[in-house]
């Protein structure tokens, strides 16, 4: 399916931002894109796989496993690498493997076929979606729709990295490390908390009302489709742009430093806000990390820490899942406070330091 550049999408900015974070870090987590039908949730993401670098992987590993780190490996990979000390490599573009709606548990977990493997010699797996999605992207399309075996199969994966298949007192382990990204609309149903969680960052989009922006996308949407080649020429160079702007981020975000008031000024915002867990605050500081460092900065600000702090918390339950998500409202309200009383503090501490000064001298 032949979807816009990413660069040429309008009016999804949090979303590009969210997006581009999880490619500088995908151990920040899963991303929930929540909103009704026809925003461009969908497309946007399948635009994103277009931007996913290179990765080096073991060659002809239908998991696509790390070839340096038998802690990362297969069953087979690793017994080969202890074999033979070293993998063969090769160099794949990372994809976005979707989660087809009706999709059965065989298809989703893989299965090993009996017959093959025992007329082998050799265990014959065949490779559900949560093997080929193994350091690539998971898309799940409606994930509120999701059946609940297949939801809580790909939670356990996504929670330990890792998944066992066995039939027939045969088994086979593989890696299942992805970045799961779902949409959902809220129309057509809830989420449930477990899955919920399981999600790091969300995005919650609604329908333009400006009509400008939205006779922007009528005419890019027109023009991709009268001539694709001729408006992808037109936006190559954004494009190139924005994936330079990912390969620097990449490389710096391990430079990348949060002070220590900014770590407790974030978990003192969540704190006041009864979120529930510690994830949220990890989270927010991850997101702050990969904002400064898509700004080609080392140094993570007071603003960097909103954004991830807004990013982390639009979906989280709160008391122990008796209160909704944080709004926009409550959070600036709680985020400015937390920042003018540490503001005051520096002020007071400035003073007294002034002070000390003129008497001593």
């Amino acid at each position: 399916m032949k979807v816009l550049p990413f660069a040429a999408f309008v009016g999804l900015d949090e979303l590009k931002e969210a997006l581009l974070c999880l490619a500088v870090n995908p151990n920040i987590g899963g991303l929930l894109i929540i909103g009704p039908k026809g925003t461009g949730k969908s497309s946007i993401v399948r635009a994103f796989a277009e931007l996913l670098p290179e990765i080096e992987v073991s060659k002809n590993c239908p998991f696509n496993c790390n070839p340096y780190d038998p802690e990362e490996m297969c069953d087979i990979c690793r017994e080969k690498y202890y074999d033979n000390g070293k993998l063969e490599i090769v160099k794949k573009k990372m994809r976005v493997v979707e989660l087809p709606v009706g999709a059965t548990e065989d298809m989703v977990l893989g299965t090993i076929n009996i017959e093959r493997t025992l007329k082998e010699g050799k265990v014959v797996f065949e490779v559900g979606l949560l093997g080929k999605a193994n350091r690539q992207i998971l898309y799940i399309d409606e994930v509120n729709l999701l059946p609940d075996h297949i939801a809580d199969s790909i939670l356990d994966a996504a929670a330990s990295g890792w998944h066992t298949v066995e039939r027939e007192g045969v088994s086979l382990r593989h890696p299942a490390r992805f970045i799961l990204i779902g949409t959902m609309n809220p129309e057509e149903g809830e989420l449930r908390p477990q899955l919920l969680d399981r999600f790091a960052i969300s995005v919650k989009l609604s329908t333009l009302r400006d009509p400008e922006l939205r006779a922007l996308i009528v005419k890019r949407n027109l023009e991709f489709e009268e001539n694709p080649e001729e408006f992808k020429l037109k936006w190559k160079a954004a494009q190139r742009e924005v994936i330079e702007k990912l390969r620097k981020a990449k490389e710096i975000i391990k430079e990348v430093r949060v002070s220590d008031h900014l770590i407790k000024s974030a978990a003192k915002v969540c704190a006041k806000l009864e979120v529930d867990g510690y994830r949220p605050d990890i989270v927010a500081i991850k997101m702050a990390k990969a904002l400064a460092a898509l700004d080609s900065r080392i140094e993570v600000t007071e603003e960097d820490v909103y954004k991830g702090l807004k990013y982390a918390l639009a979906h989280r339950t709160r008391a122990e899942g008796l209160k909704p998500p944080v709004t926009s409202e409550e959070l600036n309200a709680v985020f400015t406070g937390e920042v003018k009383r540490k503001f005051a503090k520096t002020t007071s501490r400035s003073r007294e330091k002034k002070k000390l000064r003129f008497f001593r001298g």
